[in-house]
């Protein structure tokens, strides 16, 4: 498929995360061991349609990414990121939050809440264009294409933000893994609770609507302020968690 994104004027080329870089969180090991090291999905970092929108970004020490999924099997297993958490505020024991937005196709985030070597909440959302799903403090997550379409994804998060990839690696993927015949727990972790299905919320107060790209929000940009300051918005966080 054509990688590179057309984005307002520009054309973006992407990083490419590869099968190979995954192979320690994939489910079905037998298919790995023939598998090809082939490309799964594209990350577009740092986007903005014009020079005033990305020095409001900079300033208020946010980004804007794409990220790209074309449907595919992983053996018995749908194709995913390879999954990470999020690291503290400085200062704070509190970790960065993140929003999404599917921009087209169709997408299941997986969001687990550590505690020592066990799972204490483990939640998957669905969501269709348009939705919006906000990862809170101390969660990591995944995202998974389980569609026969390719999946279009947008994120706000700090800029200063990087991946804990580690701990998700070390334990072989995620709390579950979404099979095609269904969720199955991950066993190298010591304990996981049953899976609360939520669906993505209502967030109109913070300007985000279901029939609006959140990417206008450049122009609204203190509804983001959740993202730097999220010790300020408890009650958001609860809201979504159900």
């Amino acid at each position: 498929m054509e990688t590179i994104l057309e984005f307002g004027t520009k054309r973006v080329k992407p990083a490419v995360r590869m099968l190979f870089e995954m192979k320690d969180v994939i489910y079905d090991r037998e298919w790995l061991e023939r598998a090809n090291n082939v490309e799964l999905y594209y990350m577009y970092r740092e986007l903005s349609l014009s020079r005033n929108d990305a020095l409001t970004m900079k300033e208020h020490n946010l980004r804007y990414d794409v990220t790209v999924i074309p449907p595919r099997m992983l053996g018995c297993e749908f194709v995913k990121t390879a999954g990470h958490y999020h690291p503290k505020i400085a200062g704070t024991v509190v970790t960065f939050p993140e929003i999404y937005e599917v921009l087209s196709g169709e997408a299941q985030y997986l969001l687990q809440k550590p505690e020592d070597d066990k799972i204490k909440d483990a939640i998957l959302i669905k969501a269709s264009v348009g939705d919006k799903v906000i990862i809170p403090p101390g969660y990591g997550h995944l995202t998974i294409n389980s569609s026969n379409k390719v999946l279009k994804m947008a994120n706000w998060v700090a800029r200063d933000f990087e991946s804990i990839y580690a701990p998700i690696k070390e334990k072989g993927g995620g709390a579950y893994f979404i099979l095609d015949k269904g969720f199955v727990k991950n066993p190298r972790y010591d304990s996981v609770p049953e899976i609360r299905l939520l669906k993505p919320p209502g967030l109109k107060e913070l300007g985000l609507q279901k029939s609006r790209e959140m990417y206008g929000l450049v122009r609204d940009i203190k509804n983001l302020e959740f993202l730097t300051k999220p010790q300020e918005y408890g009650w958001l966080f609860e809201k979504i968690l159900g």
